[in-house]
């Protein structure tokens, strides 16, 4: 709430949007976006809106690594087949 509160005044000094950074008009739409939510189904729409985003954004790069050939049927099948457990590392003198 607080850092809401932060923003909103920042905003309020700094109306021209020249002056702010595309972080800062991004962070002040995200608390008007918020601002108007009423329910727990619009918190869940707006996590979906978010969501869907990142989704959208992360196939579009992955269509571009397939298109210039960075990755093929070949590569996806190696990662299927990859064991990346963590390594553990015991104490060779337990006490």
């Amino acid at each position: 709430m607080r850092v809401s509160f932060f923003l909103c005044n920042f905003a309020a000094q700094n109306q021209n949007e020249n002056t702010m950074s595309y972080i800062q008009m991004a962070q002040l739409d995200v608390l008007n976006l918020v601002r108007g939510m009423q329910s727990e189904e619009d918190y869940v729409d707006f996590r979906n809106m978010l969501a869907r985003y990142f989704a959208d954004k992360a196939q579009k790069q992955i269509d571009a690594l397939w298109e210039n050939g960075t990755i093929n049927e070949q590569t996806i099948e190696q990662w299927g087949n990859e064991r990346m457990r963590t390594p553990y590392r015991y104490a060779i003198h337990r006490s």
